[in-house]
């Protein structure tokens, strides 16, 4: 058995423009939790880092706060909100709806998240 806490000791913090994830490595898994300020978008504020055209993390999560709405390259268009899990397969582009922080818990896709290229 593992466990770690994401409040009190995450194994890492990366940061970026209106946002950050923070990430408990538990074994070969890696589980993150984003929190995301309004006005913050993919493209604007990760695109730089990694360098990708959309992001490429297949993301299995759950939303505990705010809302996130989030296009997929063939135009596939989606809101997640609070209470809600989704997966969300590589080659999409997302933002945060509204004025509270959008906060999520990603099971599958943090371990590369925001990493530089």
């Amino acid at each position: 058995m593992r466990k770690k806490s994401l409040d009190s000791s995450p194994d890492e913090t990366r940061t970026f423009e209106k946002g950050k994830i923070e990430l408990v490595n538990l074994g070969d898994i890696t589980i993150g939790r984003g929190v995301f300020e309004p006005g913050w978008s993919w493209e604007k504020c990760v695109k730089p880092i990694v360098k990708t055209n959309s992001c490429q993390a297949l993301h299995t999560m759950y939303v505990i706060s705010g809302r996130m709405h989030v296009v997929m390259d063939d135009g596939t268009e989606s809101e997640t909100g609070p209470g809600d899990c989704a997966v969300i397969p590589p080659g999409h582009n997302a933002w945060v709806i509204g004025n509270e922080p959008c906060i999520s818990i990603d099971f599958t896709g943090a371990k590369d998240y925001a990493k530089q290229a």
